[in-house]
């Protein structure tokens, strides 16, 4: 192998490392958002299933909530697909392994 060869090589392992690294420290930092979320996707949970949601939701209906007030936790799906893709991501997303 010529030293020409052999540095081209090393050149693009170096940038397919670059990448893999800026990759995994960008999935850590999210994966501690994601952690972080966690108590705040069990309280919506909790509000969704507990029947807070649908008290809000019929106020709402009703027109007995300000029109200035941000409601998008209300809309009839959004609230229930944002529980979803947590449940689906938390499938995909490993715990932490409880320490010994």
């Amino acid at each position: 192998m010529d030293q020409t060869n052999r540095i081209d090589r090393i050149s693009r392992m170096e940038e397919k490392m670059d990448a893999v690294l800026a990759a995994a420290e960008g999935l850590e930092q999210a994966l501690e958002r994601w952690e972080a979320c966690r108590p705040a996707v069990e309280e919506l949970a909790a509000y969704y299933d507990g029947g807070d949601w649908l008290s809000d939701f019929t106020a709402d209906e009703a027109g007995l909530l300000p029109e200035d007030l941000k409601r998008g936790v209300l809309s009839e799906d959004g609230l229930f697909d944002l529980l979803e893709r947590a449940r689906e991501l938390d499938g995909k997303v490993p715990k932490e392994a409880p320490e010994a």
